[in-house]
């Protein structure tokens, strides 16, 4: 166990809006995390990708940093790795790849750490992490005990998860496991990947992925940022095709549920915001639905620019626009 004290907050996030966090606390085992005092619930911390921290912590925050990765077993036509949170996706993704096993390389370059993979359901092209999930290990704070979660007992949604509702606060993800296919399982119907003729490998997907992405989207180590800053809203598809009526350009991906899912870098791209700033926060000039922060932003500035999209967003379309970004206050509580 490692204990930090009084650290800068821009280490620990992506955005790197500039406040302290009293303490941090990694840990790199279940034994470390038996040793911890819970009295005051400590925040989980991942790798910061997806975590701005408005005000200055007094809650402790603290990471699990084992990361190791091993085959649990293999067939003929699939394998089941069990991966520890603390290890970066984008190199699992890789790892993987090489392998040529199908799976996750739609999920290519996304930022993070493994365990904040089921917390968010991250996806990507057509691929969420709950299509490749096999179990998720799970450390109670007040029980101190391990318990390992079935997919049906994450349930996961669209960027949701049981591990942001009823779990929320109450432990930490220390590894999970994923099936990988080694037969081609190609999926290719997203923008961007729908180029590629169905007898593309692995390899080729993943590459395209990363291509994709860093033609829209800035690297968080030059330019700071947390991704995709908004949920894609999910509409009927009654509304969707009612708000086509005014709107026929709006793009939308049909969903099983008879749902529609609308692209929320669409929506605020028409109300004018690509490049848009407010002193040192702004949409970034290729992608506005990735908000950046160019050296000096504050907190007042990045809740200003949020709310003129969400209000832009809502006044033309009746679309309410929901952060996909964890945002949290001094006490570690998510600002609404």
């Amino acid at each position: 166990m490692h204990i930090l004290y009084d650290q800068p907050a821009e280490h620990y996030s992506t955005f790197r809006l500039k406040n302290r966090l009293a303490t941090v606390i990694e840990v790199s085992c279940i034994d470390d995390l038996a040793k911890l005092n819970t009295s005051n619930v400590p925040q989980v911390l991942g790798e910061g990708s997806n975590t701005i921290f408005l005000e200055a912590q007094s809650r402790p925050l603290v990471r699990y940093t084992g990361s190791n990765i091993t085959e649990h077993w293999t067939t003929e036509d699939n394998c089941l790795f069990h991966i520890e949170a603390g290890h970066n996706w984008h190199k699992l993704v890789t790892t993987v790849v090489n392998r040529e096993l199908w799976g996750i390389e739609n999920l290519a370059l996304i930022p993070g750490s493994v365990g904040a993979a089921p917390v968010q359901n991250i996806g990507a092209y057509g691929v969420e992490f709950a299509d490749v999930c096999a179990y998720v290990d799970y450390y109670d704070w007040s029980t101190r005990s391990l318990q390992r979660l079935t997919v049906a007992d994450c349930k996961f949604g669209y960027r949701d998860s049981v591990f942001k509702h009823e779990f929320a606060g109450k432990g930490i993800i220390v590894a999970v496991g994923i099936k990988l296919s080694k037969v081609a399982k190609p999926v290719l119907s997203y923008q961007g990947l729908d180029t590629l003729p169905v007898t593309s490998s692995v390899s080729d997907i993943y590459q395209q992925v990363i291509a994709t992405r860093n033609s829209k989207l800035p690297d968080y180590r030059q330019l700071a940022n947390c991704g995709s800053f908004f949920k894609n809203p999910v509409l009927s598809s009654a509304d969707f095709e009612l708000l086509q009526l005014s709107y026929p350009a709006m793009p939308g991906y049909r969903q099983d549920d008879h749902q529609v899912k609308v692209p929320a870098a669409w929506l605020i791209d028409q109300q004018g915001f690509k490049g848009y700033q407010i002193n040192d926060i702004g949409c970034y000039p290729k992608q506005p639905l990735v908000l950046v922060n160019y050296g000096e932003g504050c907190a007042a500035d990045l809740l200003q620019l949020i709310t003129q999209i969400q209000t832009k967003v809502w006044t033309a379309y009746q679309i309410t626009l929901e952060p996909e970004v964890r945002l949290l206050k001094g006490n570690g509580q998510q600002y609404v």
